[in-house]
């Protein structure tokens, strides 16, 4: 009997603290920061109540639902609405319904380049006046975005290396740092996750954009991608390891042209030098063509490559013996 009551009441203060939340939503009890909130052309209810939750506006999207249901056929405006968390269910429903007023001349567009890392991501980000660098990093760290692909990223720092996708964007300084970085997961969504669910791979997809920005950073061109693909595939299946200098530059945070032994001796995760196998995360932001790359890899029996002085191109081999005579072809200028 004791326990029935105990039930009771836990379920008695369940119900409350929901009461409670869906109150404080509705009322717009949240603060008073300005949020961008695009509505895209010809969004309904549900859609627009989706966008809201992942932006951060309300916490409660059926909720939401329901409330805009007693409005009479709203008509909700496509475009760019500045709202804040602190207004009620009523005010986002009313200004949603009004014409936009995000000045599309504010708008900056950046451009975030294929192979460029999460750090020079966010330094790019900040240059363009477009957020906080601690608030970028708190959001990378501990962010919600909803998005089922995140939820199989192992726990490590850098959490979103990788999966920031490369591309052109249009931000506004009133964007917070939570929605530019929702952008370029929503581009990721987009563009590069029906990739790897198209292609059916036996590797997960953290391990397929790991070994895209592997091949990203070690590629010279888009053709030679899946050649690049296939001497690290070749050398995972023999245990023979990766041996990639654009994993030992990400642990050094700089690109050195050749590195010391020292640098490839570097205790770390991501020291394809000293351990076996795909580093522990991503290095870069892969773009389409890396991606591509890592899930169909070239058929060869390649080993080895190395660039030639220009860096236009690799030349690949099949042994040691026949990288060690390219690689001094190349020194000696011939």
């Amino acid at each position: 009997m004791q326990r029935k009551k105990l039930l009771i009441l836990a379920g008695a203060v369940l119900v409350l603290a929901l009461l409670v939340s869906v109150l404080a939503d509705m009322a717009g009890w949240g603060a008073n920061r300005p949020h961008v909130v695009e509505i895209p052309n010809g969004s309904g209810t549900a859609s627009i109540a989706k966008v809201l939750k992942q932006d951060g506006i309300i916490r409660h999207p059926l909720f939401f639902r329901l409330y805009a249901k007693g409005i009479d056929s709203p008509v909700w405006q496509k475009g760019k609405h500045t709202v804040t968390n602190a207004m009620s269910y009523g005010e986002l429903c009313e200004k949603l319904q009004s014409r936009p007023d995000a000045d599309e001349d504010t708008s900056r567009r950046v451009v975030i380049p294929e192979g460029y890392e999460l750090r020079q991501i966010l330094d790019l980000l900040v240059a363009e006046g477009l957020g906080d660098r601690a608030v970028f990093e708190h959001e990378v760290a501990n962010g919600v975005f909803d998005y089922p692909f995140l939820a199989d990223i192992p726990n490590r720092e850098a959490r979103l290396e990788g999966y920031l996708y490369p591309d052109t964007y249009l931000f506004t300084p009133e964007e917070s740092e939570h929605q530019i970085l929702n952008k370029m997961l929503d581009a990721f969504s987009k563009k590069a996750y029906p990739l790897y669910l198209e292609a059916n791979s036996d590797r997960s997809l953290d391990e397929i954009l790991i070994l895209a920005s592997v091949i990203e950073r070690e590629a010279a061109n888009d053709e030679e991608r899946p050649t690049v693909a296939s001497v690290f595939c070749n050398r995972i299946a023999i245990g023979q390891k990766l041996e990639s200098c654009a994993t030992v530059q990400y642990i050094l945070k700089e690109r050195k042209d050749v590195l010391s032994l020292a640098d490839t001796a570097i205790d770390s995760p991501y020291n394809t030098y000293k351990y076996p196998g795909l580093p522990i995360g991503p290095i870069a932001s892969p773009g389409e063509a890396s991606i591509r790359a890592a899930l169909y890899p070239a058929d060869t029996d390649y080993l080895y490559f190395v660039a030639v002085a220009d860096g236009s191109r690799n030349l690949f081999s099949r042994t040691f013996e026949e990288h060690n005579r390219k690689t001094a072809e190349i020194q000696n200028g011939d």
